[in-house]
């Protein structure tokens, strides 16, 4: 990885996260890269709007799995800008049927467990438990700074933890809220599903992971992929932070807790 400098040009904007729809801007002064594209094509330039970025600057898309609520308009945006699809071989499998045809020069491939560098910025891909073809989600490495973005993750292994580890800043699942998932009104078959190993990390267990994570550089988690039906913004921000004030973390200045949303983006920070 590249040296550590005093100051970091890594900027993000979680531009959508939940259930319905999730997408993901990171840009430095070189590289722009979207991770996912789980809405339409039409939301997803509204959403750049926002951030006052435009999608036809993006050097390329990266892509987690094949799920719907990731790669709804992959194929929209790739064909309509000529952008650039980075996956793994199981993934391009899994989900070339969903997204049309993509031109062949716009079709690469990302193993998990490898570094890419786009331009003035590396890419780590790793590996979660997700009930898909191969999920992977990514470290972005930048003048020193690490920006770590991990949903979808069944539950978070010891290799998670060790890759993710005192990232400045995380993007990090806090799907469901236990009580309400059993409560609500699911089939239990899909009940199983979220709370199973290759389902979706739950608030209390999203805390407990995050404390063995967050290092001294930490300085903003934003908790994403909340569940439309089973959770809400307000009870996964207490339920973590509870959570590591057990164990010895302040939430405040130096320590933030942030929300995500489905339908509005974060405001572009800089790592």
């Amino acid at each position: 990885m590249k040296k550590k400098a005093k100051w970091s040009n890594l900027r993000f904007s979680v531009l959508a996260s939940g259930s319905t729809g999730n997408a993901c801007y990171i840009e430095t002064d070189q590289s722009r890269l979207l991770v996912d594209v789980g809405l339409s094509g039409k939301k997803i330039e509204g959403l750049f709007k926002k951030i006052q970025r435009d999608p036809k600057h993006l050097d390329g898309i990266l892509v987690t799995h094949e799920h719907s609520d990731h790669i709804k308009g992959l194929g929209i945006l790739s064909r309509r800008f000529k952008l650039p699809i980075y996956a793994n071989e199981k993934t391009w499998l899994a989900m070339e049927s969903q997204i049309g045809a993509i031109p062949t020069d716009l079709k690469f491939q990302f193993d998990c467990e490898r570094v890419k560098t786009f331009g003035d910025l590396d890419v780590e891909s790793f590996g979660v438990s997700h009930d898909a073809a191969s999920p992977q989600f990514y470290v972005f490495h930048h003048e020193g700074k690490k920006l770590t973005l991990a949903t979808d993750m069944g539950y978070v292994s010891d290799r998670i933890k060790w890759t993710v580890k005192d990232s400045d800043m995380l993007i990090f699942e806090s799907n469901h809220d236990i009580d309400m998932l059993m409560m609500g009104r699911y089939p239990w078959n899909i009940k199983r599903r979220i709370l199973g190993d290759q389902g979706h990390v739950s608030n209390e267990d999203a805390g407990e992971a995050l404390a063995e994570i967050i290092g001294d550089r930490t300085r903003r988690v934003y908790l994403a992929h909340l569940s439309k039906d089973n959770n809400m913004k307000d009870l996964a921000r207490m339920s973590v932070q509870q959570t590591l004030e057990k164990h010895g973390y302040q939430i405040g200045e130096e320590l933030g807790l942030y929300d995500t949303d489905a339908e509005h983006p974060t405001e572009l920070i800089t790592v």
